[in-house]
């Protein structure tokens, strides 16, 4: 609802996602700040009894940011699917349990809204490098990543 003053939406509704088969009951709400563009996080997932549905949206700045779908009943398994968040669009990214997510930033100073099912939980991560071959994911162009010595030194995807 747009007026003089601005706009109202909503982020999240429980009985809309119910009507989609999505979980809404977030436990956890985290800001990730990257003070430079190409900043690149990822690609993390939690497993077992911790998986978890994550709700991202871009609150500042232009994310490109990446799932790969690992869930193994899917007819996505194995693939990768790509979205520009932004500021400015105002759009948010659903990623189901059992997909691997990510993003690289396109603006320095993005800031990065992420509500999840479960709480963090250390042993139940199942991380894959952002460039393993096995996925071949397009990522925009950039001379120089900037990434934390863990997201590079995830070991290539093996199938549980």
């Amino acid at each position: 609802m747009t007026d003089p003053r601005g706009f109202f939406a909503r982020t999240v509704c429980a009985r809309e996602f119910s009507r989609y088969g999505l979980n809404a009951n977030f436990v956890q709400v985290n800001i990730s700040y990257n003070r430079l563009k190409n900043t690149l996080r990822g690609m993390h997932r939690q497993t077992g009894v911790q998986a978890e549905e994550k709700l991202v949206r871009c609150v500042r700045g232009t994310i490109y940011d990446v799932i790969i779908d690992l869930r193994v009943e899917s007819p996505m398994f194995q693939k990768w699917f790509a979205v520009e968040l932004s500021a400015g669009n105002y759009q948010a990214l659903y990623i189901p349990k059992g997909c691997a997510h990510g993003f690289q930033t396109l603006e320095d100073d993005s800031e990065v809204l992420y509500m999840h099912t479960q709480y963090y939980a250390p042993g139940y991560e199942s991380n894959i490098r952002w460039d393993d071959p096995a996925f071949a994911i397009v990522w925009p162009e950039a001379n120089t990543r900037i990434l934390s010595e863990r997201d590079r030194g995830w070991p290539d995807y093996r199938l549980e």
